[in-house]
């Protein structure tokens, strides 16, 4: 008995840490730079009830500004019993919402069109991937747990799509693989260009980067997160501006044991003038421009151990290539 109940009690801590719910600011904030990927489109927010999702009030208010041709959204709920609840399960829900629907009074979720699920609405059952071949882009916060499989998801399919993950989901070799060839990237907003998340209120705050605001919302700056997408942006396309020089320089540029590359440990100090492999610190990603500098390798040497200075491995690395190496 006592084994069971340590396992259900990590099972229900861990599927807490995949209950963060985005704020609208943060969404509006990414989302602005965007809206020309929009028009004539159907959106599908597959980690989210209609009922209290931010990114379905998001495109459900700015329906006729993008010029939306459908919105469809289906949330998760937890169909299995256990010792903590033994209860009638809540049924997860869906909804499609197009501009017949936008066009009315609506006065309750019947008239909205909320329809039950036949299943528990998990991003991986069969009537959600029904739903996800009807869609064009997806944006929503998915399980950070099941981040992997998500973004696997959406290759399978060859879906657009907007999703906020952590920060080391692009030290995933799967993601960074995709990053790599150019088929994912960055979004605008990262670290604490997103402000927190909404979490339970059975969630205990911790540290001076917790607060509960105004509506009585409990919210959790982590600071750690990130948008990650295949939409292409103009900022994506922006050079780095590079202004320090590694001649001259040498000793600020340690080399590495087991790769034939200098070490530069913040991205402002890549040098202009060096035209071999560089190892920078992963948070370049979010200031890369494929146009300016090229992808070689993550965080392994040529004997595939992780990269060293000196017997000392350093944080995680990323050796890139400067395809605009400039002697002035």
């Amino acid at each position: 008995m006592e084994k069971i109940l340590n396992r259900t009690l990590h099972i229900a801590k861990s599927s807490k840490k995949d209950e963060f719910y985005t704020q609208l600011p943060d969404i509006e904030n990414e989302l602005q730079h965007y809206k020309e990927h929009f028009k004539n489109k159907v959106v599908f927010c597959n980690s989210d009830d209609p009922r209290n999702s931010n990114f379905f009030k998001y495109f459900a208010y700015n329906f006729e500004n993008l010029g939306l041709k459908k919105i469809i959204t289906i949330g998760y709920k937890n169909q299995e019993k256990n010792l903590f609840f033994q209860g009638e399960s809540e049924k997860a829900v869906f909804l499609e919402y197009h501009s017949s629907i936008h066009d009315k009074k609506i006065t309750n979720a019947e008239e909205m069109g909320i329809k039950n699920c036949t299943g528990n609405g998990d991003f991986r059952s069969k009537e959600s991937i029904e739903l996800l071949k009807k869609s064009d882009i997806v944006v929503t916060n998915p399980p950070f747990s099941l981040f992997r499989e998500y973004v696997d998801q959406l290759v399978k399919y060859e879906k657009k799509f907007l999703i906020i993950g952590n920060i080391n989901a692009i030290t995933y070799k799967e993601i960074f693989k995709l990053i790599k060839e150019n088929k994912v990237w960055l979004g605008i907003n990262m670290g604490r260009g997103i402000s927190g998340f909404i979490v339970p209120e059975d969630y205990k705050l911790f540290g001076t980067e917790t607060r509960i605001d105004k509506n009585g919302n409990r919210i959790v700056a982590t600071n750690n997160c990130l948008w990650l997408t295949n939409l292409d942006t103009l900022r994506r396309h922006e050079d780095i501006v590079l202004t320090k020089k590694y001649y001259g320089n040498e000793r600020a540029y340690p080399k590495f044991d087991n790769y034939d590359a200098i070490n530069v440990n913040k991205t402002q100090d890549i040098p202009m003038d060096y035209d071999g492999v560089i190892g920078v610190p992963i948070t370049f990603l979010h200031k890369y421009n494929p146009e300016q500098f090229e992808l070689i390798k993550f965080r392994k040497g040529n004997d595939e151990k992780d990269l060293s200075i000196n017997g000392q491995c350093t944080y995680f690395r990323i050796l890139i290539k400067n395809k605009r190496r400039s002697i002035f």
